[in-house]
């Protein structure tokens, strides 16, 4: 097939991404990378995971979600995957790469067209990261929509399967009106939860558990007003996100009953290297990927809880993000935090 040949003939250079290791808990002995054919789109997966007793180290790979979007993104490696990328721009119906390099009238903001291309780009760089036999993960995680290029990466589904998840997860998503979202920083969650309750402030939920001192909320424009006069009054840093509607939140669940149904429509394979679920914290239990997806909908990303998973599985944890380096700043701090080794249990 043609994306083979790509990968074959592809050259030296490396993928965007970025690698730390710092000395905390994880685990787990690896074989190869392998290749996977789906619908004659080549896609990558990783190995079959086996415990290590022995709690050595753990190597853990990152995918970023909506927001690490930026104006030329891709350009290292369209070229390089010209098959898979006609591929992409055909099913999605216009022009990626154009869109990618020039963002005019910043499409790349628009969650229709953000997430197709977040995964798309994000998956060449994972195929990338493959052909240079980069070394396999015990773990793949990633954030909101990050976590569809970890469940490809780990063999889930291929690749022209993920696109059509995420262009409907996309559409389904931007049809959303009413009500956003805002990073509030400097302040633990069950802090601003008890600072809104005793302001009076209701209908605001927690989004995403981003580090132990930013969190995500999300809720109606009446209680994100209410929500911000409160922080600002207390002089709590905030910053509404540009997002059309209250994500991760209650206010999803005519979307996810929709995308449920989507979902219905595809056949998913156990993953092949551990996957984190952003519902849980936790790793993906079996025959739980469609209910996990839809729940990820309406529940918040609990990316604390997941990171304190990963640190409290050995002595030692490597960590490599795919396309940025912001998830890297987010484990750096939960790390710095001290609280590795009293993993909470989620609450989802």
């Amino acid at each position: 097939m043609e994306p083979a040949s790509e990968r074959q003939s592809a050259g030296k250079d490396p993928g965007k991404g970025s690698r730390r290791a710092i000395s905390i808990p994880a685990s787990g002995p690896q074989e190869g990378w392998h290749s996977m054919c789906g619908t004659g789109i080549a896609a990558w997966c990783g190995p079959t995971t086996g415990a290590d007793p022995g709690g050595i180290t753990v190597f853990a790979i990152f995918f970023p979600g909506q927001g690490a979007q930026f104006r030329g993104m891709g350009a290292d490696v369209f070229g390089r995957y010209p098959g898979m990328t006609r591929f992409a721009c055909d099913l999605l119906g216009y022009d990626l790469v154009s869109r990618c390099r020039d963002n005019q009238d910043d499409v790349l903001s628009r969650t229709e067209c953000t997430q197709p291309a977040l995964f798309t780009v994000n998956a060449l760089h994972t195929f990338e990261r493959e052909r240079r036999e980069g070394p396999p993960a015990d773990y793949c995680l990633g954030h909101s929509l990050g976590e569809y290029n970890a469940l490809l990466a780990a063999g889930v589904f291929d690749f022209e399967t993920g696109l059509r998840l995420v262009k409907k997860r996309g559409e389904l998503m931007a049809a959303a009106s009413g009500g956003g979202m805002s990073a509030v920083m400097n302040i633990s969650a069950p802090r601003l939860l008890d600072v809104l309750r005793e302001d009076g402030v209701e209908g605001a939920e927690v989004a995403a558990y981003n580090t132990e001192a930013q969190v995500v909320i999300a809720g109606s424009d009446s209680a994100l007003r209410a929500a911000h006069a409160s922080l600002k009054a207390r002089g709590i840093r905030f910053a509404s996100l540009r997002v059309s509607a209250a994500f991760h939140s209650r206010h999803m669940e005519p979307v996810r009953s929709e995308f449920e149904s989507f979902l219905a429509g595809f056949t998913f394979a156990e993953p092949r290297t551990t996957v984190i679920s952003n519902v849980t914290g936790r790793p993906y239990e079996r025959g739980a990927i469609p209910q996990m997806l839809s729940r990820q909908l309406v529940e918040p990303v609990r990316w604390v809880d997941s990171i304190r998973y990963l640190l409290s599985l050995g002595n030692g944890l490597e960590y490599e993000e795919i396309g940025g380096d912001s998830l890297l700043r987010m484990v750096k701090s939960i790390a710095k935090a001290g609280t590795q080794n009293t993993p909470i249990k989620s609450g989802a």
